[in-house]
């Protein structure tokens, strides 16, 4: 009788644990709802949706062009956080993708004259399916020799297009411009680059706050661990590969027409991957504001050293140097150092 009794109680004390521990992560959860501000990145972006008005009051070209060009960087950005922040995985072949998108878009607009923004969807679809590919070779690697094979996925791929006569080889591609006047011609772009790059900040959110996004950040901090417990962890690898290489394929695909002309000088340079690195690292590696906030911050450097000191390898330097005292200082993101300090404005918790 008394043993009953007492697993009774037990039973009754466990449920009263279980009971707490709910209340206190609904807590916890609502405080973070509070503290997120959802609103301002809606805020944003309506915001960036009306700025074309200005081409009715004078000429502000240059300012859509640096927003396109940022609002390009964003969307490839947050794609390579899914693997590289999320997962863990450090990849410096992203603009094989970038290629990927641009000559399959590009090709069919000069072809059949279909405009790459209407293509970008079928272009990211592409790239999804070869990072699927492509993944389930090179993810079976780890650490520095992923790495390596990214840099060596990025030298097959120069080779390649550099050599490829159906796509003009080394001279590439001349693309038809679009028939608006000057002061309308970046509007098509404009637009599609900024919704792209929103999307793409969606899509991060909503990955990370998934299983699957719980899975990718369990992978990243011990991925035998991450084994251990149940996680298929080379399937959640091979489709974050996927998913990160689409969301830079479209950007291709755009960023091709928007230059007029496809070439693999502009796509398959070193560059362009370590941007997307660096961005991330800046702004916060694994957050979803980081990526905007380092793709942000490297583009009005660079356009302001640029502006200052001239188009040399000064402006370059001063750059790296400013990267670095800002790393010093924020060594895990300004977004991951503020928030590990509970020192995150709320505009910017957006995770």
């Amino acid at each position: 009788m008394m043993s009953v009794v007492s697993e009774t109680l037990t039973g009754d004390a466990a449920s009263s644990v279980l009971e707490a521990r709910r209340a206190h992560n609904e807590k916890l959860a609502a405080k973070s709802d509070k503290a997120r501000a959802i609103w301002f990145p809606i805020a944003l972006l309506l915001l960036l949706l009306a700025l074309p008005a200005l081409q009715v009051i004078g000429n502000f070209n240059y300012v859509l062009h640096l927003v396109l060009f940022t609002a390009c960087y964003v969307t490839m950005a947050s794609g390579w956080n899914i693997l590289g922040g999320f997962t863990g995985y450090i990849s410096l072949g992203h603009n094989v993708f970038f290629a990927i998108g641009g000559y399959f878009a590009g090709m069919i607009l000069a072809r059949y004259g279909i405009s790459t923004i209407l293509m970008a969807p079928f272009a990211g679809l592409l790239c999804a399916a070869v990072g699927y590919l492509i993944g389930r070779v090179t993810l079976k690697t780890r650490g520095p020799s992923f790495i390596i094979s990214s840099l060596a996925l990025v030298m097959i791929a120069r080779i390649l297009f550099d050599h490829w006569k159906f796509v003009g080889g080394a001279n590439g591609v001349a693309l038809p411009a679009n028939d608006l006047s000057v002061e309308w011609a970046k509007l098509p772009y404009y637009y599609a680059f900024v919704v792209l790059a929103a999307f793409s900040v969606w899509l991060s959110y909503k990955i990370k706050h998934s299983k699957f996004g719980l899975g990718l950040r369990a992978i990243s901090k011990d991925e035998i661990k991450a084994e251990s417990a149940g996680i298929d962890t080379r399937t959640y690898k091979v489709l974050a590969f996927a998913i990160s290489g689409a969301l830079v394929g479209m950007a291709g695909a755009i960023w091709g027409e928007y230059l007029t002309y496809i070439r693999p000088n502009i796509f398959l340079i070193i560059l362009v991957s370590v941007n997307m690195v660096l961005m991330c690292i800046l702004g916060g590696k694994g957050t979803i504001a980081g990526p905007v906030i380092g793709a942000i911050m490297i583009i009005a450097f660079n356009e302001l050293f640029v502006a200052t000191l001239g188009a040399s390898e000064i402006n370059i330097l001063a750059t790296g140097l400013l990267m670095v005292i800002v790393l010093l200082f924020f060594p895990q993101g300004i977004v991951g150092t503020l928030a590990k300090h509970h020192k995150l404005p709320r505009i910017l918790n957006w995770d």
